[in-house]
C-alpha cells in the first residue's frame, strides 16, 4: 500500500491549496436524461477531493487488498443508501453541515491511520458505514438542487448512483497506477505518516473553513422546509431569466413598473434571491415585500411584479425557490438566510 500512501499525501497536499467552491458535494450543470445523470454522479466523485481522500485514507488504512475492497464496499452501501432514501423522501439536510461531517471524517482516518491500523476491524468498518451514509446525505441534498423531474425521478437516481460508483472506481484504479509511478520518483511519500498527518491537517482546515465563512447557520440541522401551517412551498427552482444584462439600476420595482428581466438574470448567477410578487397585493402587504427587498441588513435581494405570477410572492436562488400563497416575509427571510449561510452563494471575484 505505499503508493496508496503517496497517492493520499500528494492529493491531500494539493487540496489546501482549493477554493471554497471547490466543495466536494456541490453537484454542477443539470441533465435531463438517464444516461446524462450516470455522467453527473461520475463527473462529481471524480471532482470531490473529500471523498477522494477518504478513500484513499481507507486503501492506505487497509493494507492489503481484499480488506480495502470490504471498506470501500461498506463505504459505497452507505452512500448509495442515504442518497437514494433522502433524494425520493425530499429531505434536505443542511449541506455545509454535511460537509463539516465529511471534512472531520478526514481527519477521523488520520488520526487511526497514526495510531496503527486497528486490531479489530469491526469498530473501524461501522465508522466507514457511519460516514458513508453522511457522504451520502451530503450527495442527495446537492442533487435535489440541481432539479429532478417529477416522471421518471427513481431511474435518475439510480444512474447518479451508478455514475459515482463509476467515478470511485476510477479513481481507486488511478491511485494505484499513480502511486506505482510515483513511488520510484519521490522516496519521501512512503512514510505514512505523512500522508496520515496531511489527512488530518486538510480535514481540520476545510472544516474550519466551512464554519467560518457560514457561522451559526452552519449548525441549523435542517434547510428551510414546507411547514404544513404556512403558505409557503419550497422547492426546485423552475424559473428562468433571460441573460445578457446587468445589474439593476435599483433593488426594489413598484407595480407598473418595468421589470428588467436580464438583469434579474445576470444577478441569479452572482448569488442574489430574487424576489417577485403579486401585483395587485393590498397596499399593507406590498410595503412587507418592499421593506424586506430594500432593508441593507438582508443582503444581495432584488424584486418586482410578475403578472403571470399565482402566488403572492415567490423567492429564487439559483438553485431553489419559496413559493408563499400568501405573503410571509418571514418564510422568504429564513429561505434567504439559508442561502447566503450556503458557500455556493458567494460572487466569484
Amino acid at each position: 500500500m505505499r503508493q496508496g500512501a503517496i497517492v493520499a499525501g500528494v492529493v491531500a497536499a494539493t487540496v489546501l491549496a482549493l477554493p471554497g467552491a471547490a466543495w466536494a458535494h456541490g453537484v454542477g450543470g443539470s441533465s435531463e436524461t438517464v444516461g446524462g445523470f450516470v455522467w453527473l454522479g461520475t463527473k462529481h466523485m471524480l471532482a470531490g477531493w473529500d471523498h477522494l481522500l477518504f478513500v484513499g485514507g481507507i486503501l492506505l488504512l487497509a493494507g492489503e487488498m481484499r480488506r480495502a475492497a470490504k471498506l470501500i464496499s461498506l463505504f459505497a452501501l452507505g452512500h448509495s443508501v442515504t442518497l437514494f432514501t433522502a433524494t425520493v423522501a425530499d429531505w434536505h439536510v443542511n449541506p455545509v453541515l454535511v460537509d463539516i461531517v465529511v471534512a472531520l471524517s478526514l481527519v477521523f482516518v488520520g488520526v487511526v491511520g497514526l495510531r496503527g491500523r486497528p486490531k479489530n476491524w469491526a469498530w473501524f468498518a461501522a465508522a466507514v458505514l457511519a460516514f458513508g451514509l453522511v457522504h451520502g446525505l451530503g450527495l442527495a441534498t446537492r442533487l435535489q438542487e440541481v432539479g429532478l423531474p417529477s416522471d421518471g425521478l427513481i431511474p435518475r437516481v439510480l444512474a447518479f448512483n451508478l455514475g459515482v460508483e463509476i467515478g470511485q472506481l476510477i479513481a481507486v484504479v488511478a491511485m494505484f497506477m499513480i502511486g506505482d509511478v510515483l513511488r520510484h520518483y519521490l522516496p519521501r511519500l512512503r512514510d505514512v505518516r505523512l500522508s496520515h498527518g496531511t489527512l488530518i491537517v486538510a480535514g481540520v482546515i476545510a472544516a474550519a473553513v466551512l464554519v467560518i465563512s457560514s457561522g451559526p447557520d452552519a449548525w441549523r440541522p435542517v434547510q428551510a422546509a414546507s411547514d404544513p401551517e404556512s403558505s409557503c412551498e419550497v422547492r426546485n427552482r423552475t424559473e428562468t431569466f433571460p441573460g445578457g444584462g446587468g445589474h439593476p439600476m435599483k433593488s426594489f420595482f413598484e407595480p407598473g413598473e418595468t421589470v428588467p428581466a436580464t438583469s434579474f438574470g445576470h444577478v441569479i448567477g452572482d448569488g442574489y434571491v430574487i424576489v417577485t410578487y403579486r401585483p395587485d397585493l393590498p397596499a399593507d402587504q406590498l410595503a412587507q415585500v418592499r421593506g424586506f427587498v430594500n432593508d441593507p441588513a438582508v443582503g444581495r435581494v432584488v424584486g418586482g411584479s410578475a403578472t403571470d405570477q399565482t402566488e403572492a410572492v415567490k423567492a429564487v436562488h439559483a438553485y431553489r425557490t419559496v413559493a408563499c400563497d400568501t405573503v410571509d416575509v418571514e418564510a422568504v427571510r429564513e429561505f434567504t438566510r439559508e442561502w447566503f449561510a450556503d458557500p455556493r452563494s458567494k460572487p466569484i471575484e
